[in-house]
């Protein structure tokens, strides 16, 4: 596994190593299989469930003795409480991926949209917020993309109201090195780890990834007014 280790925190890039991964940010990128948005969807749970298992290896594990039928087994599982949280709409089949593996984990979620002002500078304004207390539990915040940082880092705020968790982990298939490197300035790098599936170089004037893939909520649920 391959990590970036920083004054701020630690950047995991799973795509730097040769997986399955790869090829289903291959197919979510590549803009002819987006037309099928059950295939994209199917996608970003698919890397939910590999970010998921990955995120697993960082737990706090003891062992527990299981009775089978014909005996007791020891066996290490993780003790930690974790919850989930997405930034809506994208991060749906992403949540549910991570859902699949963490079936215990509590869920938050918050709806979020940017709020435009002079030059195409925005802020981000949450319309809606529904999480169970973080305090002293695994946080997961969950975004299909990247781009500034600003919504991961609203979304970061909007936890902290409600109490101090372990460790949080954020997980974005696509970031731009820009977004990441906001994070990586403005979120304490000792509770933090930063899980990604590509970083690309560009970011539009409005503040689009490139190459990116496009919107992910569009590639997912259909074109918005």
């Amino acid at each position: 596994m391959d990590k970036q280790h920083s004054q701020h925190m630690t950047i995991i890039n799973l795509s730097e190593q040769n997986s399955v991964f790869n090829h289903f940010i291959s197919e979510m990128r590549d803009k002819r299989v987006q037309k099928d948005s059950m295939r994209f969807r199917t996608n970003l749970e698919r890397t939910g469930e590999i970010f998921a298992y990955e995120i697993s290896k960082t737990l706090s594990y003891s062992t527990k003795e299981v009775e089978t039928p014909l005996g007791i087994a020891a066996v290490n599982t993780f003790d930690d409480k974790i919850v989930l949280g997405t930034i809506l709409r994208a991060g749906l089949p992403l949540h549910q991926g991570m859902l699949n593996i963490f079936d215990k984990a509590e869920n938050a979620f918050l709806a979020a949209y940017r709020k435009y002002g002079k030059d195409n500078k925005f802020n981000f304004e949450f319309e809606y917020a529904n999480m169970p207390s973080i305090d002293g539990k695994v946080l997961v915040i969950a975004d299909a993309m990247i781009a500034t940082g600003a919504s991961v880092i609203a979304a970061y705020d909007q936890f902290a109201e409600k109490g101090t968790p372990k460790h949080t982990h954020i997980v974005c298939p696509f970031a731009s090195s820009y977004g990441v490197e906001c994070l990586s300035k403005k979120l304490p790098h000792k509770s933090v780890t930063l899980w990604v599936g590509a970083i690309d170089e560009e970011l539009t004037n409005k503040s689009f990834i490139i190459p990116g893939l496009g919107d992910a909520g569009d590639l997912a649920f259909g074109s918005k007014h």
